[in-house]
């Protein structure tokens, strides 16, 4: 899902719409494949060729690597403390929503993620996902690499661990994202089963194929428009059903054993607001099904509905860090 930005609503609808249509006639059928990213399994994959590291908490790295065609970064926060504690922390990954106005500064920008952790004893890693990445590794692109989940999971994860003083253990790692972020957290949380100990959603669709499969042809006619120059993440016009199930929470309820789990969803989107209405709509009912399906498995989760629609609610950010805390290794 996207941001809810009015002014990215309406250039991401009207580019959506334009290529829908061609999309779901077969336009998009004659896309390169993706370029495959370099296979990393250590950090290795990255170059930093930009970074700020004068803030004693807040440090900034912009990096070089052939798993995505231009340089994303990412902020890392620190603890209070962290250079002469010599102690070892917890990490907190959190992912950013889709849309023109979201990268690695969203989080901070909405929810002032470094005022409510302060005196909190974790990392939070905050990176680019893309406009509309939607945390994967798309089928096709037309504009370069645009591997995501390479960049995440291949790259990214052991660069924090390799050069941060972190608990590089399934008890010393969460995940968490708001909207297309949320998906991305969910996904990883699952597909990647022993890397995270606690998973939460704001606001994140946990169904690709619900509706019709809504949330699958989104990522495909948003990442369309916003990424890939018309590439798509599962495909089109028929779908890579194999990439969609491995990526679909739904699909792997068993996965979440053993995890914390958080889910927030709003009640009342905007009536008027076609892109908040449809977004949260769909988030909703597609996590009361997840919970469902958690339940009828046995698998303990925290859930929260409340009224609105379509947008970061930084409260219950700070109960979900509490969450984490209380879930993941004590530093």
């Amino acid at each position: 899902m996207l941001s809810e930005h009015r002014s990215s609503r309406r250039s991401v609808l009207k580019a959506v719409g334009g290529l829908s249509a061609a999309i779901a006639v077969g336009g998009a059928s004659t896309l390169a494949t993706a370029s495959p990213a370099s296979a990393v399994g250590d950090g290795n994959g990255l170059r930093i060729v930009e970074r700020n590291e004068d803030d004693p908490r807040l440090r900034y790295y912009r990096f070089a690597t052939d798993a995505i065609g231009w340089n994303p970064a990412v902020n890392v926060l620190l603890p209070d403390g962290y250079h002469t504690s010599g102690r070892s922390y917890p990490v907190l990954y959190l992912f950013h929503g889709g849309g023109t106005d979201q990268d690695f500064r969203n989080w901070e920008n909405v929810a002032g993620v470094r005022a409510r952790t302060a005196g909190k004893p974790i990392i939070v890693v905050m990176p680019d996902g893309g406009h509309a990445g939607w945390y994967s590794n798309p089928v096709s692109s037309n504009t370069g690499p645009r591997n995501w989940e390479t960049f995440h999971m291949a790259q990214l994860l052991p660069w924090i661990e390799a050069n941060f003083r972190t608990f590089a253990e399934f008890d010393g790692r969460a995940v968490a994202g708001f909207s297309m972020g949320g998906f991305g957290a969910l996904k990883y949380a699952a597909k990647y089963y022993g890397h995270f100990a606690s998973v939460s959603a704001h606001s994140g669709p946990p169904s690709l194929r619900r509706d019709l499969g809504a949330v699958a042809h989104w990522a495909n006619v948003s990442s369309a428009a916003l990424d890939l120059g018309g590439g798509t993440i599962y495909g089109a016009p028929l779908w890579d059903q194999a990439r969609v199930s491995a990526d679909n929470p739904m699909e792997h309820v068993e996965r979440y054993r053993n995890k914390r789990i958080f889910l927030v969803a709003g009640t009342s989107p905007n009536p008027v607001d076609p892109f908040d209405l449809l977004n949260e709509t769909e988030v909703l009912a597609g996590q009361r099904e997840f919970r469902a399906a958690l339940t009828a498995a046995g698998i303990p989760h925290e859930a929260r509905e409340v009224n609105g629609g379509h947008f970061i609610r930084p409260d219950l950010f700070s109960h979900d860090l509490d969450g984490i805390l209380a879930r993941l290794r004590k530093a």
